[in-house]
């Protein structure tokens, strides 16, 4: 086994080891609007369920040179995002909006993909999205870095509305299957569901 101390070499390095590792990892497609109403469309793949009661959520949003990227600052400043699960029929279009654009630009001008109003929030959600999660900001907290300038904005969200299209619905369960999700590896590479298997636990 190799022994690695993290301290000694770069983020980039530690970066390569974590993504290459901790896979496959599901992808948030996360909406958000800016203060002037400009409809923010991306993709994150630290992302996770925080809890069932109340249903939440959790998105790690890198920071860029020390910046809050505008997914965290709007969740922020609106309080509200919607988290769309990508699915093999959207992730070339969910791709296209992992371009930089500036906070007036909205991504979704880059692709097909269709507004459709939310039921409880303010932020639009994605038509084509089969399983979206209508949320209101819990909470956020500064990771990393220093106390003066971290480097993550963890994103805890509370759902208040779970939006499912009948196709994959079946007696309170989701159909893995007909969700057909994709996640995310290292580099530009992504898998699809593979093998499934059964384990009763103990």
């Amino acid at each position: 086994m190799i022994s690695i101390d993290p301290s000694a070499q770069s983020e980039r390095d530690n970066y390569k080891l974590l993504i290459g590792s901790i896979i496959p990892r599901p992808i948030a497609f996360v909406t958000t609007l800016s203060e002037r109403g400009v409809l923010n469309a991306a993709p994150f793949s630290y992302f996770s369920i925080v809890s069932s009661s109340p249903p939440m959520l959790s998105i790690a949003v890198q920071r860029k040179n020390g910046v809050t990227k505008d997914t965290a600052r709007n969740a922020m400043d609106r309080g509200e995002l919607v988290v769309h699960i990508v699915d093999e029929s959207m992730v070339s279009a969910v791709n296209e909006t992992a371009a930089n654009l500036p906070p007036e630009e909205s991504e979704i001008s880059l692709t097909r993909l269709s507004p459709i109003d939310s039921e409880l929030v303010a932020v639009p959600g994605i038509r084509e999205a089969k399983m979206r999660m209508e949320c209101v900001l819990d909470r956020s907290v500064a990771l990393g870095g220093t106390e003066e300038a971290p480097t993550t904005d963890l994103l805890i969200a509370r759902v208040v509305r779970f939006i499912v299209d009948e196709e994959i619905y079946n007696q309170g369960r989701i159909d893995p299957l007909k969700l057909n999700p994709v996640s995310r590896l290292a580099g530009s590479s992504y898998a699809a569901l593979g093998k499934q298997f059964e384990i009763e636990r103990p």
